[in-house]
């Protein structure tokens, strides 16, 4: 799989693509991941890519040919699945969502940043606008991150125990039943009695059943 991701500020990426499971995934050939300064496309001498927007409305708005540049460069080189801009009005990411993406080749995220990108982008070149939650942001480079972190996690040999993704909240549209280690008893706060059974098809029964409990608690709305 590759992701190139666009935005002004590569900056801040440097970070979370660089640790943990995705630097492994990366170590390992399973993904590439690619971060495109904006600017760089930009034909403006002082690498300028944002104007006023037209109807005098208030912020800065990123202009459409740079990022069309960014765009077209890279589609020259390959063929991409998506070009998914991160923006407040998308469809809610989720973990199907992720599942889905993770099946993927390519990927282009496209990172909006002020009041937003050139409206002509999102009709024409645009194939999918993601949200991660009902807030905004400075700017998509930590949706960006977060998207990147679910989908990457999710490919084969990312995880050393990819049963262990196949177990998270909300696969199943279930919250992840209560998880514990030792000691078996700390402070008198005890263990269930059931985890240290050594039962294993009774354990998976009581898993389930506490996941449905804490769903029907506390996210009763994936039910």
């Amino acid at each position: 799989m590759r992701i190139d991701i666009i935005t002004v500020l590569p900056e801040i990426l440097e970070s979370p693509l660089n640790y943990s499971i995705l630097k492994k995934a990366r170590e390992k050939g399973l993904v590439e991941i690619h971060v495109h300064n904006l600017r760089h496309y930009s034909s403006d001498k002082h690498r300028r890519v944002d104007d006023y927007p037209f109807g005098g409305q208030a912020g800065m708005v990123l202009q459409c040919e740079p990022i069309d540049r960014a765009i077209s460069s890279l589609k020259e080189q390959r063929d991409y699945d998506e070009v998914i801009y991160t923006s407040p009005d998308g469809e809610t990411f989720n973990q199907p969502a992720a599942n889905k993406l993770s099946l993927c080749r390519n990927l282009i995220i496209l990172c909006g940043h002020y009041k937003g990108i050139d409206y002509r982008i999102r009709e024409h070149l645009i194939t999918k606008e993601i949200s991660i939650g009902d807030y905004v942001l400075t700017g998509g480079e930590l949706a960006a991150a977060i998207m990147t972190d679910a989908i990457v996690r999710l490919i084969p040999g990312a995880i050393g125990d990819e049963q262990s993704a196949l177990s998270d909240s909300f696969q199943d549209n279930l919250l992840a039943p209560p998880v514990y280690t030792r000691p078996a008893n700390y402070k008198g706060w005890e263990v269930p009695e059931i985890l240290l059974s050594g039962h294993e098809a009774k354990i998976r029964e009581w898993e389930l059943q506490q996941s449905i409990k804490r769903t029907e608690k506390l996210r009763p709305d994936l039910l």
